[in-house]
Order: structure tokens, then sequence, then C-alpha cells
């Protein structure tokens, strides 16, 4: 389920503050002179959001000790992150807030983005801790229940998010904490249900701000989709990208549908000029292996550089990624099945169980799709992709 967290929309993508890409066996380049710009992000001088980080970095420089400033930069960093797909404003954001981010007990809002920010790095115990300190100190903090219960479901602890959606609903708008609810009950047994009943809600709510609408219809996107609505499931995805085209999550997310759907083409079109992370480079290519492109040697070495220069910097957060680049673009299946192995370790979302499953059947391992079977049976999570391998 894509992430919210009220009231800066959306969780950071938080890895390192640098993400390198040149093949890692090269030599370091390093700077002659501190003033020497090293690349450009992702922001037009013009842009209105451009002009508000610089005021903010400008005028944090000037005032180190504002906590209301560095919160201020580290929000705009964090949302940054996420809609770009950038793990570089992690670092920016962490940046901001060094003066407090080593504390044990900082300020909430400092607890708040840096628990955002460990959720993305699936640092998951160190954001609960964060989290416990910010609900201890404040029960009704509604962004903190909500955050939770994300990590919570991520991690597979149905019950126990289940009781933090529950505790949502009398902390925030109806929208949010249906979205939280009927988000949960879509992979515990109530898939159908859950987007009729979110599908109407969202219907009634003409006033809802662009970004929780797009929010929303993700949500509902990622049901049909594995209820196996096709119709309704387009239907979602392109009225979401209508509202937020740019989304990292949605473009995924949409790029994964299509690809189900084999219609490469459209996947190789999408993504034309979204190519800056792993997951979207990934669908990229796996869209050109499909279409049997000429271009696909290039980005394969390019996305092997990327996942190698993540394990030298320690870097789990794209197990997912890099077991799937593995099996289905390197054709190596023992080495892919471990790194799903990994990384159902650490997340349980249902994108994570369809791997696992994937790369299981591809190594002929009897006893992992048992399992498989049996997280289902206790879980009771419906999709038909994962049905329909599994018969």
């Amino acid at each position: 389920m894509k992430r919210w967290n009220p009231p800066f929309p959306g969780l950071a993508l938080a890895a390192s503050c640098w993400l390198m890409t040149a093949n890692v066996a090269a030599v370091p380049y390093v700077p002659t002179a501190d003033e020497q710009v090293l690349e450009r992000l992702p922001l037009v001088a013009s842009d209105p959001g451009a002009r508000e980080l610089r005021a903010l970095r400008a005028e944090l420089a000037r005032q180190p000790e504002r906590l209301d400033l560095a919160v201020a930069l580290a929000r705009r960093y964090t949302e940054l992150g996420r809609v770009k797909g950038d793990p570089r404003f992690a670092g920016y954001a962490q940046a901001a807030l060094a003066k407090w981010w080593e504390q044990a007990e900082p300020p909430a809002e400092v607890l708040l983005v840096r628990a955002t920010l460990r959720q993305r790095t699936h640092d998951f115990d160190a954001a609960l801790t964060d989290l416990a300190i910010l609900l201890r100190r404040d029960p009704r903090d509604g962004q903190a229940r909500l955050t939770r219960a994300t990590i919570l479901q991520v991690q597979g602890a149905f019950d126990a998010a289940a009781n933090e959606c529950a505790a949502l609903r009398r902390l925030a708008p109806e929208v949010i904490w249906a979205a939280c609810t009927y988000g949960l009950a879509s992979v515990t047994g109530r898939l159908r249900e859950s987007h009729d009943a979110l599908a109407a809600l969202l219907a009634r709510q003409p006033e809802a701000k662009p970004e929780v609408r797009a929010w929303v219809l993700s949500i509902l996107a990622e049901m049909t989709a594995r209820a196996g609505l096709n119709d309704a499931a387009e239907e979602h995805f392109r009225e979401a990208l209508a509202i937020d085209p740019s989304d990292h999550y949605l473009l995924t997310a949409y790029a994964d549908w299509l690809l189900d759907q084999q219609r490469p083409a459209q996947v190789v079109k999408l993504l034309a000029r979204q190519q800056r992370t792993d997951a979207l480079l990934l669908r990229h290519a796996l869209a050109l292996k499909a279409l049997n492109s000429p271009d696909l040697a290039p980005a394969v070495e390019q996305l092997r550089a990327r996942f190698a220069a993540s394990r030298l910097r320690g870097d789990r957060v794209h197990l997912r990624e890099e077991a799937r680049f593995t099996r289905e673009l390197l054709g190596d299946n023992q080495t892919a099945l471990a790194l799903a192995r990994d990384n159902w370790a650490v997340q349980k979302e249902v994108p994570d169980l369809r791997l696992l499953l994937e790369t299981a059947r591809a190594s002929n391992d009897v006893a992992t799709v048992e399992s498989v079977r049996q997280w289902l049976a206790r879980s009771r999570t419906e999709d038909v992709v994962i049905n329909r391998l599994l018969r």
C-alpha cells in the first residue's frame, strides 16, 4: 500500500544521501575545489518549490538554532524524495536536522521526520521506537498512529496494525482513517468489499485535497489489480496519475500492472523520461526485454552497477528490485531466491509474497512454495496472479 503521512504528504524515499551509478570498479572522482558543482538537483530554478528551498536553506544558515526552519526544510526534502524517488533528498533532510538527529529523544517534529526516514530505509525497529516516544508524549498524534500502522502492516503484524487504524478513527479525517482501515482489510480477506467501501467514500469527498485523492486512488488501483478487475484498475491508475504524473510510487505500480497485462510498449512510453530510480529503470528494462529491444543491454549494465553500488554501501532497501533483476534479467534463479528470502524477512507486502513465490518456482523450491500457501491461508490475502501461480 502506498504510504501517507499527513500533514505533509507521503513518506520520504530514504536511503543513503548519494546514489552511485557508475561502475563500482572505477576510481572515485574527487572535486578540486569546494565550490565545484558535482551535479544539479532535478529542480528547475524558476520553480516555486526550488525558490522556497533556497529561501529556507539561506534562512537556516543564518539562524541554525531555529528548529522550525530545520523541520520545514527537512519536510520539503522528505516530500521531494517521495515524489521524485531520489534518495539523495533523504540525506539532505537528515542534514537539515543534524543538530537534533542523534538525540535519544529530540523534539516531536524531529522524531516524526526521523521515523519517516527510518521507515523508508527499512530500519523498522528504530522507526517504531521513535513513534513509541511520540505516542507516549501524545497518544492522540494521528500522524504517528498512521505511520505505525503502515510499518506494522509491512511487517505482517496485521492485528497490531488494525488497532492503530482503529485508534486513527478518532484522530484523523474520515478519508484518512478509512484508507488505513480498508487498505489493511483488503489484504486480510476482504478485498472486494474494502474496495467498494473506500471507492464510495472517496466519491463522497469531492473536497478532498488532490494529493489525498491521488493516494486513495493508488490504493484502489492496487486493490482492483489484485482482484483482476482490469478496467477498474486502469481507470484508477490513470485518474491518480492525472493528478500527479511524476509520482514515483504510482509510476512503478502502473508499470508493473502494464507488464502483467503484456503491454510493454506502453511501459517504455510511460517511463521514457522516468528512469531516475532503480525501480523505474528496472521496469523500463523489463519492458525492453519483452520487446526484444537492442537498448536492453546498456540498461542491464546500468542496473548491475547500481545494485553493486548499493551492496558496497550496505544499502538493503532495494532487495525486492534486485531479486527481480537477478531472476528476470540475469537468469540467476538461486541468487534471486536468496535475495527474495532476505527481502521477505524484512517486509511482507503482496509484491514481496509474489516475488518469493516466483523465485521459488523458478528454483523448484517446493518448501518455499508451500510456505507461501501457508501464509495465504493465515492472512487470507487475495491476489489473482499469486493464485494462478499456485495452481
